[in-house]
């Protein structure tokens, strides 16, 4: 069974209309609709993002006391 894809935007009609699809007349088919999921907002996802960054003591060894030869 081949499947073919189109995104349509619901528009304020409530309408969708397909065109130009590939059938015959008479060809029974079967139309599924799925609803995307609304797409999330980066600025609560990646809130620090366009932010500067300050590195406080860049040159400075980090988690020493983690490492096997230090002990």
């Amino acid at each position: 069974m081949q499947a073919y894809a189109y995104e349509l935007t619901m528009n304020k009609s409530r309408v969708l209309t397909l065109k130009n699809l590939p059938f015959d007349e008479g060809e029974i088919i079967d139309v599924i609709i799925i609803p995307r999921s609304k797409p999330r907002s980066d600025k609560k996802r990646y809130p620090f993002w366009g932010k500067p960054i300050t590195y406080l003591n860049p040159t400075d060894p980090v988690a020493e006391a983690d490492w096997e030869v230090y002990k």
